[in-house]
């Protein structure tokens, strides 16, 4: 197998010749098997199209290896080269040829001194040719070089079509080589210094520094098996010895392998907060140089900021002309440049603005703050400036206070002499734990602007609290229809907000209908509808006539926490065409008709917003019902490594992407990492946990609100990376979870991973007391029981709470935009897919399956096809007949022993979305169309759509039966395999315990006992379900697996 790393291009190098150009090259290290590209001379915005080829065995896991492409410039003059830049790309973003795309990846520097800029293009992919298309056969390849025991080579295929002699000429030609030997470096930590080495190279003997230059001048410098190019690093000793082509041992072409590996949760090993190091990497004065570091953001990498605070000026002096002054401060740290907002004709100006600038990407060790006056024509005027050294900034960390402002005079642009005006300032060096993080203007978000700087901040957003408005329409009198030589037929019509419901129509034909029946809404607070009641009679059914209505505001109906009734009130309807304009006709009709209702605002019951299998809060509405916590959810949300591009700019791919974490009310939103395949938001954020049976949901996002000035942008949709759920009950406590989760999205084309979300994620627990007695207590409030909803009542409810939650939340600023809210709700999880039908269908056969292996077991023990196992169970059953009391214990004590046993077998990793669980891989192309389909369906013929239509939507109710039926034997089987590591202790625990009981009770006493129970009269009985099926109920399954 072959890895191949097409190097296509670069931009914007930073110039190292001295005359303002470079002449770069490319060298590419994987596994100390190095590579380079040929060298274009002069050029900052080069071309190669040319490809290096590596070993690459497909066997082993490359997870936590990384491809090195460093970007040099080679001087001519003096043999040697300047560093340009590198990018290290995770081997886990390796695809198979044919799926490669075109990638652009900002070049980064190797110390913090370095100065570089720029972005290379290349495609990475694996290949099982043993050569590249672009060898040509004509061409011999190059020798052997002889090199050193320790150093590790490639076998890599050249292309020689620039060759123009075999280097074994070259060698054997020179003469005073016959000691000459080129070695390779020995180990990636040999490379942090580029520019060191440079210098000592210049001192090696001149018959290696000639011998260098000629094989520069005719070769393409490539690594072969066997073969070392020249590298910085030179040593004395024989000369190489014959010529062995690379092509006499051919690698065998490797079976395509399948990429469930790809699909894998996998390890990660950032550097947490816990491990930060001590000392910092600036002056000695600069980033943090003591022992504290903070322990708010234990769960993510640090990350190091200059904070600039701009907040205010005075006495700047006006214009002559004009007599006043349109101040602003632009902050300049090397390249990057901030600009605050001019004020317009004050002497006096205030900002309060802070800008941000990370620490990789100074190249400065000055700042400078400038204040200039704006101008309408010509070149803005100059007040002044303050310049400051890094090296004398001084460190915050949080819990400290914020530093304080100071007022700093102005200076001219020489820095000789004061000028008039002052400036209120402070600097500080801080880390993203740091306060002013959040709303800070940041260094690599320069070229966004409007309202695309708000939509790139990261945001805390809080859900609205929602409520179930329960109207009890009862009856009303007096009512008068239009046509009085009719009796009419009348229902009402109720209306919140965009939900409307209606009653029946009335059975009997009267004046004074009855109906007594239950319409429930969904309502937020603030309450900003009004609740619109309108009677109507049904002359026919196409037409029907309003008789009255009335708009009540919700504020004023009873807040109800249990089951109790509450009063009904009598409500006078209004004539309905009389409005506000017609108040004094309405005083002389006096229209007695009125309604009578019983409205309340229920309390008791959780609103679901999210699938029940999906949950992340089952509180009630109201706040008096609330358990105290039982623990606390930290995530860490590192970052994201290969993610594919998402949308289109300047002819290139690119990707913004920001991650959005939802759990019960609070979601959270990262800021948007502008421009990067593998962006590192290191935010943490914390939860209280009421529940441990509960499941976070992240998902990952491509910002396409970043203030474009194209027409049309505004209504774009941000496009969904990938999803992440976890259920917290499978987490161990006080175990931080350190992985990179795989970002799986199902297109019409098939499964398709677009990247890897990396999390840290801790869960603590505050209470084994309350752990345990919240495994016993109902699922939901006690309401959902004692007077349940039906299932199309909870499917349309939870489609309007939805809605308003997506309506609320688009309203924040910067918005959640409803796409993100209902990609995270799974608004569209009970749509019929054949896909889904197929996985639950096998989840259901792969729980059957045991049984039908007992049950093959069993008749093998009939057959007495092994002997000894026969004899044994023959032996155990007598005495289980001999001693019925050891029945009941034996089993107890079996599942107990199962359960340590496999305990040795628990997971290791969160779940994770399961292609093969969710027969994603092995769909059909007709199964995706049908589930992407629209609904109702786009076919053209209408009998098409009827039928269509009618079979997706019972087949929706199937799928849903057959997925309860999955879940039901999944929790049972999750008993003793340790997915929810406490509710498996607690039922092998009571095993034990059972076990023992059992064993000293007679079992006719027990016999009877169970009996009594199960036959108990009614009166006995509670409404609630019992603890063992509240136990089980919390029980995992593989719902949260299933994508």
């Amino acid at each position: 197998m072959k890895l191949v790393v097409e190097v296509i291009d670069a931009h914007d190098l930073m110039p190292k010749d001295g005359e303002g150009s470079a002449s770069p090259f490319v060298e590419v290290d994987f596994q100390n098997q190095i590579s380079r590209t040929e060298t274009i001379p002069k050029n900052l915005n080069p071309i190669w199209n040319q490809k290096l080829v590596f070993n690459f065995d497909n066997t082993r896991k490359y997870h936590h290896h990384f491809i090195e492409v460093s970007v040099y410039n080679e001087r001519r003059s003096i043999p040697g080269r300047k560093f340009l830049g590198r990018v290290r790309i995770p081997c886990s973003n390796i695809v198979r040829k044919g799926e490669e795309v075109y990638q652009s990846f900002q070049l980064q520097n190797k110390s913090f001194f370095s100065s570089v800029k720029g972005d290379i293009g290349l495609k990475i992919y694996s290949s099982s040719e043993t050569k590249p298309k672009s060898l040509s056969p004509a061409h011999s390849s190059p020798p052997k070089l002889e090199v050193s025991e320790t150093t590790h080579h490639t076998d890599t295929p050249l292309d020689l079509s620039r060759i123009q002699a075999p280097i074994v000429s070259t060698v054997k030609d020179k003469p005073g080589n016959d000691n000459c030997e080129v070695v390779s470096p020995e180990s990636q930590s040999d490379k942090t210094s580029t520019e060191s080495r440079n210098d000592s190279r210049v001192q090696e003997p001149k018959s290696v520094i000639k011998y260098l230059e000629e094989i520069r001048a005719e070769t393409i410098h490539h690594v072969q098996k066997h073969q070392v190019v020249q590298q910085p690093r030179l040593s004395v000793g024989k000369k190489p010895e014959g010529v062995q082509s690379t092509m006499q041992h051919p690698v065998k072409p490797q079976p395509h392998t399948s990429h469930q590996d790809d699909y894998e949760v996998k390890d990660a090993n950032p550097q947490l907060g816990e491990q930060w190091t001590n000392g910092g990497a600036y002056g000695g004065g600069g980033w943090i140089s003591g022992e504290r570091t903070t322990s708010t953001y234990d769960l993510v990498e640090q990350m190091f900021y200059l904070y600039v605070r701009v907040v205010k000026a005075k006495d700047l002096p006006p214009s002559p002309i004009t007599g006043s002054c349109d101040p602003y401060v632009e902050v300049k740290l090397g390249n990057y440049k901030g600009r605050t907002k001019h004020s317009e004709k004050k002497t006096n100006p205030e900002w309060n603005q802070v800008y941000a600038f990370p620490k990789e990407r100074i190249q400065s060790s000055t700042l400078e703050v400038f204040v200039k006056d704006k101008e309408m024509v010509g070149r803005d005027d100059y007040f002044g400036r303050v310049v400051f050294d890094l090296n004398e900034v001084p460190t915050r960390v949080p819990p400290d206070s914020p530093l304080a402002p100071q007022w700093y005079r102005l200076e001219d642009r020489r820095g000789e002499r004061k000028v008039r005006g002052e400036i209120m300032l402070a600097v500080w060096i801080g880390t993203q734990a740091d306060e002013a993080f959040t709303d800070s203007w940041h260094a690599d978000a320069a070229f966004v602007h409007g309202e695309g700087v708000f939509n790139i901040r990261s945001k805390v957003y809080v859900s609205p609290k929602l409520w179930y408005l329960r109207v009890n329409v009862i009856e009303a009198q007096d009512i008068i229809p239009n046509d009085r030589s009719r009796l009419p037929d009348l229902f009402v019509n109720v209306q919140v907000g965009n939900q409307v419901l209606r009653t029946v129509i009335c059975p009997t034909r009267t004046a004074n209908p009855m109906w007594n029946e239950d319409l429930v809404f969904v309502a937020a607070e603030p309450f900003e509808e009004q609740l619109v009641l309108t009677i109507q009679d049904q002359v026919h059914p196409s037409k029907d006539d309003v008789l009255g209505t009335i708009a009540l505001p919700l504020t004023i109906f009873e807040k109800r926490l249990d089951h109790r009734p509450v009063h009904s009130r009598w409500f006078n309807l209004e004539k309905y065409g009389f409005g506000v304009l017609e108040a004094d006709r309405r005083q002389e009709l006096k229209f007695s008709s009125r309604i009578h209702l019983r409205v309340c605002l229920e309390g008791g019951y959780h609103v679901l917003d999210e699938s029940a299998m999906y949950i992340s809060d089952q509180r009630p509405t109201a706040k008096q019902l609330w358990k105290p916590p039982v623990g606390i959810l930290e995530v860490g949300i590192l970052g994201a490594q290969g993610l594919l591009p998402m949308k289109m700019k300047d002819g290139r791919g690119t990707t913004d992407a920001y991650c959005v974490a939802k759990y019960g009310q609070k979601w959270v939103r990262t800021r948007t990492i502008l421009d990067n395949f593998s962006p590192k938001w290191n935010e943490q954020y914390t939860w209280e946990v009421y529940d441990p049976c509960t499941v976070i949901t992240l998902g990952v996002f491509d910002n396409c609100h970043l203030g474009s000035d194209k027409p049309g942008a505004g209504g774009a949709r941000d496009s969904r990376i990938g999803k992440v759920r976890i259920r917290l009950s499978t987490l161990e406590s006080h175990h931080i979870y350190i992985h990179s989760y795989p970002l799986l999205v199902l297109h019409p084309s098939g499964v398709k991973k677009m990247g890897e979300l990396q999390l840290a994620i801790r869960f603590t627990s505050l209470s084994l007391a309350n752990m345990i007695y919240v495994y016993g207590h109902p699922l939901l409030p006690k309401m959902h029981y004692l007077h349940p909803f039906t299932v199309n009542q909870v499917d349309n409810l939870r489609y309007q709470a939805m809605n308003i939650v997506a309506v609320r939340l688009g309203r924040a600023e910067p918005p959640l935009r409803k796409e993100v809210v209902e990609y995270m709700l799974d608004v569209d999880s009970h749509m019929w897919s054949m896909r889904r039908s197929k996985a639950n269908f096998f989840r259901i056969m792969g729980l059957l399956s045991g049984m039908m292996s007992v049950n093959r077991w069993f008749t093998d023990v009939c057959h007495w096809k092994n002997p000894i196992t026969s004899v044994l169970v023959h032996i155990l059953f007598l005495i289980l007949i001999w001693y019925p009391e050891l029945i009941l214990p034996t089993i107890c004590l079996y599942m107990f022993l199962i359960g340590l046993w496999n305990y040795r077998y628990r997971p290791r990793h969160p779940s994770h979305m399961d292609t093969k669980l969710s027969w994603a891989e092995a769909v059909h192309p007709d199964e995706l169309d049908e589930e992407f389909d629209t609904f109702p369906t786009s076919r053209p013929h209408d009998v098409v759509r009827m039928r269509y239509d009618r079979l997706r939507s019972v087949a929706g109710r199937i799928q849903t039966v057959v997925g309860d039926i999955a879940t039901q034997g999944e929790r049972f089987q999750g008993l003793l395999s340790w997915r929810d590591p406490r509710a498996t202790s607690l039922f092998i625990l009571f095993c034990l315990c059972a076990s023992v009981v059992l064993y000293a009770t007679p079992f006719r006493v027990v016999a009877l006992v169970a009996g009594l129970y199960m036959l108990r009269h009614p009166r006995f009985r509670s409404k609630l379900p019992s603890a063992p099926s509240n136990f089980f109920k919390r029980l995992p399954a593989r719902t949260d697996s299933m994508l």
